[in-house]
């Protein structure tokens, strides 16, 4: 049998199971029912197209891995996880939540073409294909990401892969009265992040383009290592308009928030999510019972 198979065999068909990897975020979506029997997913990258921008890869590599392989080809995914060393490939998809990049380069869900995984029942399945044009099954695969393995544990999935930028500088500087607005005048930044008194922005590209849009910004702006910590309390998402409304309500430094995308990162505890909402908590029950309907996947989970 090859790895996904002896995978679905680990799994099994009955008690209880959940899939660590590097257990980066661990903790997301609530503790896992301490009986749980955990098990791990395979792990290596199985085929990279470079000229097809694609990249089959097992959902227990680590980011590092993946990183390694793709930048001997000049290429990337654009999935950001704060310790590439430990988070997996199937973690960073599980959890779904993208690194800040993502005003450039979109939500996590839009670079994956195909997932394989195995459902409650213990059987390996397919969703979608590594070819955009072809999507049967595309649904499913956006369905998946982001659910924490409540309805199935990812074994497999194949990337969409983008060149690596030639160059990449984060500057900060002043927020106007109104910041961000339309993200400074600058084209197509891969990060605008706001604290409720600085900006950073992050400019990748062409050097020349790099170094004309800096110069854009004005002398107010300076250099810097790279972004502001990002806060870990909780995490808010919202219509990227709304957030400096919201802000008016908090005080600068409590929170950062990515411009342009509206997820606001905060120092303290999130307020209830839509998941908890009457209507989302009954669609989310009835998906949970259609994919797992005795509950055996990641059992104490709750998908954000």
């Amino acid at each position: 049998m090859g790895a996904l198979e002896d995978f679905a065999v680990e799994v099994g068909r009955d008690d209880p199971v959940a899939v660590r990897g590097g257990a980066t975020q661990w903790d997301v979506g609530g503790p896992v029912h301490p009986d749980v029997r955990i098990v791990a997913a395979p792990a290596g990258v199985v085929d990279h197209r470079p000229e097809e921008m694609l990249v089959r890869v097992r959902a227990g590599t680590t980011m590092a891995e993946l990183a390694g392989v793709l930048d001997r080809a000049g290429q990337m995914v654009p999935l950001d996880p704060a310790d590439p060393e430990r988070a997996t490939v199937g973690g960073i998809l599980s959890v779904g939540r993208a690194g800040l990049r993502r005003l450039r380069h979109g939500p996590v869900r839009d670079h994956v073409l195909e997932i394989r995984y195995v459902s409650a029942g213990g059987e390996l399945v397919k969703a979608g294909a590594p070819v955009v044009k072809n999507v049967s099954g595309f649904d499913l695969v956006r369905l998946l990401v982001g659910s924490l393995g409540t309805l199935g544990l990812l074994g497999e999935v194949v990337l969409r892969t983008y060149p690596r930028p030639r160059a990449g500088r984060w500057l900060t500087g002043p927020a106007p009265a109104l910041p961000g607005q339309p993200l400074l005048g600058l084209y197509r930044p891969s990060a605008v992040l706001w604290d409720g008194g600085r900006l950073w922005v992050l400019l990748e590209g062409h050097p020349s383009d790099v170094d004309a849009q800096a110069h854009h910004l004005g002398p107010a702006w300076a250099e810097t290592d790279g972004p502001p910590a990002v806060p870990v309390g909780g995490r808010l998402s919202m219509a990227p308009g709304r957030v400096a409304t919201w802000a008016r309500d908090h005080p600068a430094g409590s929170f950062l928030a990515e411009l342009g995308v509206g997820v606001v990162h905060l120092s303290g505890p999130a307020a209830a999510s839509a998941a908890s909402e009457p209507a989302v908590a009954e669609l989310n029950r009835r998906v949970k019972d259609r994919f797992d309907p005795t509950g055996r996947l990641n059992p104490g989970r709750m998908a954000a």
